[in-house]
């Protein structure tokens, strides 16, 4: 599924006036950055467990390791 499918679906799955809300932002920042990195982590591990909340964002994801390295930590569109 792709990324767009996915926030669309995550989106339209919020209850009111979240739901709303957030549609209204996601096609603000679309509007001022059409071409931005689209990601979106459902907060389930590799088992299928939830370990945390859903994450919807735009840009790069950089993390920095132990070791002072950066590196990509969620797969983009």
């Amino acid at each position: 599924m792709s990324v767009q499918k996915q926030i669309k679906e995550f989106v339209a799955s919020q209850p009111e006036p979240k739901r709303d809300e957030m549609r209204q932002l996601h096609d603000l920042i679309l509007g001022a950055s059409p071409g931005c990195k689209l990601w979106f982590v459902d907060g389930r591990n590799a088992e299928g467990r939830v370990v945390s909340n859903p994450i919807l964002a735009t840009g790069p994801a950089i993390i920095g390791t132990p070791m002072g390295r950066s590196a990509n930590s969620i797969r983009s569109a």
